[in-house]
């Protein structure tokens, strides 16, 4: 068994926080509960390259979501911040409107030849709602088809309104949809990822889908023309495509996933990744798509900040120079192979899935699964490591760090070999287990 855990000031933080912010926190994603309920520290006081400190000041090395992917680069990358508190000194917003952001439009449509014009949110929920705005413009229907997970507002959620398992399998099973008006029931339609036959169902049965919304990649390859033929029939039923690059853009490839396999969408949204950790999405689109945005009220002070869009320059920038993406996909190669060993090694049956620079694993041990994976956690923890079952790889992660990460597995997985093996998995917890995360197809 390992070390015991202490309850730290994160702990205690945590325990105040949940009392005065309903959950406790503003993401779901990094509530304490769904990594170690009890035991994960929760806060930080800094964060640089990969490496984490708590409020008790130990250091840890994140070899898990990395801020849910939003920092590719790296935790406070030197570049980037350089240009943030240029711009911070500079007046990071007026009555007047920052330059950066036309440069950054000029950017993406250079990346993008396919768009022609820009828009700017600070989150990716906000931005998939103003593609959503956006579409429904244009087309003049209402109707969404789509795949896949896009945020939290109405349009999406009101999915579940419809059927309580509208959204199982693109964002937590069973998910109220307390709050949103029984009114947009029936306006969200889900079909699953690779599902082609679903979309042309739905297509079939509604005439009046106004945009077909999905990630082109999630944690599985596109299914030969999948892609292309979501194009062929948003184009035959006069409905937006957009794809929803939130998550995947520039991931694995410079500019997006659609730019690897070639489908180009109406709208495409992005998010996390672009400014490596300060507040800023686009909007990017065909021309006569974007116009509509004229059409409907899309107006917000903070959207003429400067910081997101030289945070985002910046960022686009050195990835370009460094291409960062070579570099990820070696780190996670080398530790999606290094787990499969281990694995192999302590006769411990997992699952792998995820995109080349993410790893996602999971233990196929039915109703125990996630009781294993909380000890996983807990046993890295005390190891130096912040481990969940999804590791971002970030241009900042080092052969080192890897070697680091796996060794430290390697004696985890000792002790998860033997709780599995003797019924104890349970017992070897010093708290609950994990709340399940977000369980989607794509």
């Amino acid at each position: 068994m390992g070390k015991k855990l202490k309850k730290k000031k994160g702990q205690a933080l945590w325990e105040r926080a949940k009392k005065i912010i309903p959950g406790g926190n503003q993401l779901l994603s990094k509530r304490a509960e769904m990594f170690l309920p009890e035991g994960w520290p929760s806060y930080y006081t800094k964060a640089k390259g990969v490496h984490v400190w708590d409020l008790d000041g130990k250091k840890y090395i994140d070899m898990s979501i990395m801020s849910v992917g939003a920092c590719l680069l790296g935790y406070a990358d030197q570049d980037v911040n350089r240009a943030v508190k240029k711009a911070v000194d500079g007046g990071s917003i007026s009555t007047l409107n920052p330059p950066e952001e036309v440069e950054l439009a000029e950017l993406f449509i250079k990346i993008h030849p396919w768009a022609k014009m820009v828009r700017y949110a600070r989150t990716g929920g906000e931005a998939a709602a103003v593609a959503i705005r956006i579409a429904r413009a244009y087309s003049g229907k209402d109707k969404i088809a789509f795949c896949g997970y896009h945020g939290w507002q109405d349009w999406y959620l009101s999915a579940n309104l419809a059927h309580k398992k509208n959204l199982d399998g693109h964002l937590l099973a069973g998910l109220s949809a307390k709050g949103v008006p029984r009114g947009l029931a029936g306006s969200a339609l889900p079909f699953h990822y690779n599902n082609i036959a679903e979309l042309e169902s739905i297509a079939a049965r509604h005439k009046d889908i106004g945009a077909i919304v999905m990630e082109p990649i999630r944690y599985a390859e596109p299914a030969k023309g999948f892609l292309q033929n979501v194009r062929r029939i948003a184009d035959e039923i006069g409905a937006v495509l957009i794809f929803d690059e939130i998550s995947s853009g520039f991931k694995v490839h410079y500019g997006g996933a659609h730019l690897l396999y070639g489908v180009n969408p109406d709208i495409a949204v992005f998010a996390k990744a672009i400014s490596n950790g300060f507040p800023m999405a686009a909007i990017i689109g065909k021309e006569e798509v974007m116009q509509a945005a004229q059409e409907s009220f899309i107006s917000s002070t903070y959207w003429t900040e400067r910081v997101g869009p030289a945070a985002a320059l910046a960022t686009l920038k050195k990835m370009k120079e460094k291409k960062i993406h070579a570099h990820m996909k070696k780190m996670a190669t080398l530790i999606r192979s290094g787990l499969k060993t281990l694995a192999d090694k302590h006769e411990l049956k997992m699952n792998f899935s995820g995109l080349p620079t993410v790893v996602v694993f999971s233990f196929d041990y039915g109703d125990e699964s996630q009781a294993i994976r909380t000890l996983f956690t807990q046993e890295m923890l005390v190891r130096g490591f912040l481990a969940s079952n999804a590791i971002y790889v970030s241009y900042s992660h080092s052969e080192k760090d890897v070697r680091a990460y796996l060794k430290s597995a390697d004696e985890v997985f000792v002790l998860l070999k033997d709780a599995v093996r003797n019924n104890k998995v349970k017992e070897f917890l010093k708290g609950p287990v994990a709340h399940a995360g977000f369980q989607r197809l794509t």
